[in-house]
């Protein structure tokens, strides 16, 4: 990964750590130093850990290695999504995770999905706690939500990639209807 950075000094160079009596022989120090450029690399990516763990700061290539552990997919082609929202996907995974299968994790991925438009969800389902048996239960008889996303432009949005999101973020078994409806800030 970071191998191909030509000239990239040692941090720690091997002939700073022999004896004085070894610093006088030429081939030992030329050995060391084709070592140290072997090794600056890694000893450069150990020191640095701490950044490349943060999708703040790592590097674009190891971004996409961080997306996997945290198991964030890319939309559409590599490439075709910019690097700060591939970040604020990554740093913000665990969290949307922790929120999957609720109308706040939905609503978050949607805004993700479709650069900050605010859906419109209403859910068939609900809670109710009572003292007394027999309390009618809430919501419908039918799992099901409805999105609605007011999009400026509603034919050009990938359809398909929104009913694949909505349906990760949902319970398996809550059917969707998914609403594109002209409107929306352009």
């Amino acid at each position: 990964m970071r191998t191909d950075v030509p000239g990239l000094p040692s941090p720690h160079p091997l002939i700073d750590l022999l004896p004085a009596v070894y610093l006088e022989h030429d081939f030992l120090a030329r050995f060391l130093e084709a070592l140290d450029e072997v090794l600056a690399p890694v000893l450069l990516s150990v020191d640095n850990l701490p950044a490349y763990l943060d999708p703040r700061h790592a590097p674009e290539d190891f971004l996409e290695w961080l997306a996997g552990w945290v198991a964030v997919e890319p939309p559409g082609e590599p490439g075709a999504v910019p690097v700060e929202r591939r970040r604020a996907e990554v740093r913000g995974a665990v969290a949307r995770h922790r929120a999957r299968g609720t109308t706040a994790g939905l609503t978050e991925a949607l805004r993700l999905e479709t650069g900050g438009v605010e859906p419109q969800i209403a859910e068939s389902g609900g809670t109710v706690w009572s003292t007394t048996p027999g309390t009618p239960l809430p919501g419908g008889g039918r799992s099901w939500v409805t999105v609605r996303l007011a999009m400026p432009d509603p034919g050009r949005v990938r359809r398909a990639r929104l009913e694949e999101l909505i349906r990760g973020e949902i319970p398996a078994h809550v059917g969707f209807t998914l609403e594109l409806l002209p409107g929306g800030a352009g």
